[in-house]
């Protein structure tokens, strides 16, 4: 997942269109738009974003987006204040992805293309018009899950305060190589849930940004990652423990928003495929965790949001397609035994150990997953 315009589970009031009075955009071509009923076609250049269609019917929208340009890239579509309704990364050159969104609402929306996934991208206004019925609220099955999975989410969030603030208690009494320790395990809660988090814009930054981030003017350099190059570069700074202590109002304060977090299932599914674009971007490339390199501690946690995601959808799945269901149980398995191979105590071998072989196979599984996690969205939203 880009961190420069980090993008996660959207938890703004989207919904499914597997019911009456959604507008159902099926999974289609690259040309076409809103108006005959199919994807919206979304050009993405290198200094261009052209969206097919400036409007579509609330329900649910699709867009088809084809990378033209030489820069991997990313659709997003936004609501007010910038509230991440829906996204789609790691759109290679020439690639097409769908982005499938769940928008009840009517009103004005933003389309932007982030070539390089950086930076605020090419924006253009777009328009939802009417309103359409929410999956959750007709479905019982669909409410069950999200109900589920927001027990799930709350379950992390529930363990990763204590846990957080024993690593930050760690650095605050200049305990590295207990800090060290607690780095990685910390950061596992964090990462299974990481979709969610994410969605609070303000707050990703400051928990999980990196050194070299874009940041707004005046915006410090912050939370894990800061305390990671302390712990194992530079040294512990006269103001670690501020950041530790930062760090920790950060984590507290996502756990007060999560409590307000309305999930729909569309997001479940985006979000079960979003955590395994950070696993190839981030943690196959050993660009997350570059200082510690403690990258399959964050790997292992990935996969397991990502699974915790379609399992809570998996009653759904199995009624529309039987057949998916024993696919994505036989690739995450395969992952998790893949992973198995790497562990060290109760951990991993550091990213440092890992060989080009081993990073192949690992971009093979994740692959192999990814595919019928791509799926589940449209799955679920027929």
């Amino acid at each position: 997942m880009s961190r420069r315009a980090r993008a996660g589970l959207p938890v703004a009031a989207l919904a499914v269109a597997a019911l009456a009075g959604c507008t159902s955009t099926a999974p289609a071509p690259t040309t076409g738009g809103a108006a005959a009923g199919g994807p919206i076609a979304v050009r993405a250049a290198d200094d261009a974003c052209e969206v097919g269609g400036a409007e579509a019917p609330a329900g649910t929208i699709t867009f088809a987006v084809n990378n033209t340009g030489s820069k991997v890239t990313e659709f997003y579509l936004y609501g007010t204040g910038d509230r991440i309704m829906g996204e789609v990364e790691n759109i290679g050159p020439g690639l097409t992805r769908q982005l499938i969104v769940e928008v009840p609402d009517g009103g004005t929306y933003t389309t932007a293309c982030k070539p390089g996934m950086v930076g605020d991208g090419i924006r253009a206004p777009f328009t939802v018009t009417g309103t359409a019925a929410r999956s959750v609220d007709e479905n019982t099955k669909l409410a069950e899950a999200t109900a589920g999975y927001k027990r799930y989410v709350t379950s992390q969030i529930d363990a990763l305060v204590p846990k957080t603030q024993e690593f930050a208690d760690a650095v605050k009494r200049q305990d590295v190589e207990g800090a060290k320790a607690l780095f990685p395990v910390s950061r596992t809660y964090w990462e299974r849930i990481e979709p969610v988090a994410e969605s609070f814009g303000d707050i990703d930054p400051k928990i999980d940004g990196r050194e070299d981030d874009e940041r707004d003017p005046g915006v410090a350099f912050t939370g894990y990652h800061r305390l990671e190059k302390d712990l194992w570069v530079d040294g512990l700074q006269p103001d670690s423990p501020a950041i530790a202590d930062q760090l920790m109002a950060d984590i507290k304060d996502l756990q007060s928003r999560v409590t307000t977090v309305e999930l729909t299932p569309v997001q479940l599914a985006n979000g079960a495929k979003e955590l395994l674009d950070e696993v190839a971007t981030g943690k196959i490339t050993g660009e997350e965790d570059r200082y510690s390199h403690t990258d399959l501690w964050d790997f292992k946690a990935n996969v397991e949001g990502s699974q915790g995601a379609v399992a809570a959808l998996r009653p759904v799945l199995d009624d529309k397609d039987p057949t998916l269901g024993p696919t994505l149980d036989e690739r995450f398995a395969a992952v998790d035994t893949l992973l198995e191979g790497y562990r060290a105590g109760d951990g991993f071998v550091l990213y440092t150990q890992l060989t080009p072989d081993d990073t192949r196979k690992m971009s093979e599984a994740v692959d192999a997953l990814g595919e019928p996690v791509s799926q589940v969205a449209g799955v679920v939203t027929s």
